[in-house]
């Protein structure tokens, strides 16, 4: 990041009542050698954390705390520092600050900020694991979701309370990163997807001939952890259903960890009623052991391997789609678009992404081809697979012509 990327922006740092409030320091720091003018407002329990002093001195701005203080020039303090920010950041955010914004209560500074602002705001939790799993705590996030509130983490990892789980305040170089990101643009991603759900799978499966040798593939699970990611971005609730990989899990989005086709189709089976979307983006071995050895087989001059096939899970949600959205991946060798449209039409798909193996498989880049039911054909040229995943999402899109 270059050192003037936040120049002439105005960030509100809103600071409440957690541990993790400790980091801020940090954090405000870092803003400001981007260039940014930081003014923290902090609540009364942040202050049994952090002395407003503190901020004071490496923001180089008065710390605000009473919702009654006039500003300079008479303006009350809430209407002053919604009108002069350019994004407003909760870090850390508790459980007690993002319910009273999901009830739309104004009972302090910072909350009264919040809902005179007409800026990006960005959420950053940071509570005790079972607090953040609450169901409460949930459908409050998932109510400030809705109205296009952006979060930023908790990360997973260990709490000040001893224990380790979801719930960590985001990396400061993350947070500072996310502010970046939102002001560099001037905008945030159109939340086109807002109440939809999407599952998605990704990476490799591994067939276990024995307990350490396996059948696998060279998959590496980007193409649909991009997928994942541009949904949730845009608004949806994303699922990902995730083989082996060492990718880090995308931000907002529920990971469900598996190692076999069995096991995938499990969890697919699980969650797919509740979805609206599908993408089966993930490469599933088509074989499998007939029997997998207890211990570890021996080397042996000859072996013999009786191989059957996994579950078809892309062709058995086929059978009972509704109206769900189905969209599946063909990975080949040769013959790309007409071996792509058998499986479209087998498979009782929305539209397809056809790739070459050889073009596609470990690379950063993919070259695709969309085919839907109508037979329109989109060809698109080797691109990130982020980008890649946009293109994707956006003809998911066509299928909600309310949501255009």
């Amino acid at each position: 990041m270059g050192i003037i990327v936040l120049k002439n922006k105005t960030i509100v740092l809103g600071i409440s009542g957690s541990i993790a409030a400790y980091k801020i320091c940090d954090l405000v720091r870092k803003l400001v050698k981007l260039r940014a003018k930081v003014i923290c407002v902090m609540t009364s329990s942040a202050k049994q954390f952090v002395t407003p002093v503190t901020l004071q001195t490496i923001s180089g701005n008065p710390v605000m705390e009473d919702i009654f203080e006039e500003t300079t020039g008479g303006q009350v303090n809430h209407i002053f520092l919604a009108q002069i920010a350019d994004l407003i950041l909760i870090a850390p955010a508790t459980a007690n600050i993002i319910g009273k914004l999901a009830g739309g209560l104004a009972d302090d500074l910072l909350s009264s900020v919040v809902l005179a602002a007409r800026v990006p705001i960005l959420i950053c939790p940071s509570m005790n694991k079972n607090m953040y799993e609450n169901e409460i705590v949930q459908g409050n996030i998932k109510k400030l979701k809705e109205k296009r509130f952006i979060f930023a983490g908790p990360e997973t990892g260990f709490l000040a309370c001893g224990t380790k789980g979801e719930g960590r305040l985001l990396e400061i170089d993350k947070i500072a990163d996310k502010v970046v990101e939102i002001l560099k643009e001037g905008k945030i991603k159109k939340k086109d997807f807002l109440g939809i759900k999407f599952l998605v799978t990704a990476g490799p499966t591994r067939e276990y001939l024995d307990p350490v040798r396996f059948i696998s593939n060279p998959s590496t699970g980007r193409m649909g952890y991009a997928l994942a990611r541009e949904a949730q971005e845009r608004g949806a609730e994303v699922i990902l259903i995730s083989g082996p990989t060492h990718l880090p899990f995308p931000e907002e989005v529920k990971v469900v960890s598996i190692k076999s086709a069995l096991e995938m189709e499990k969890e697919v089976k699980k969650y797919f009623p509740g979805v609206d979307v599908f993408i089966g983006a993930a490469a599933v071995s088509d074989w499998c052991a007939d029997k997998k050895a207890k211990n570890k087989i021996r080397k042996s001059e000859r072996m013999m391997l009786p191989l059957v096939k996994t579950p078809d899970i892309l062709a058995g949600l086929g059978n009972k789609k509704g109206n769900k959205i189905l969209v599946g991946f063909a990975a080949e060798t040769g013959h790309l678009q007409r071996n792509a449209k058998n499986k479209l039409i087998k498979k009782n798909l929305d539209f397809i992404v056809a790739n070459k193996v050889k073009e596609s498989f470990g690379k950063q880049t993919n070259k695709i081809t969309i085919i839907d039911r109508e037979d329109n054909i989109e060809t698109y040229p080797f691109l990130d697979k982020k980008k890649v995943a946009f293109f994707i999402i956006n003809k998911i899109l066509s299928f909600f012509p309310l949501k255009r």
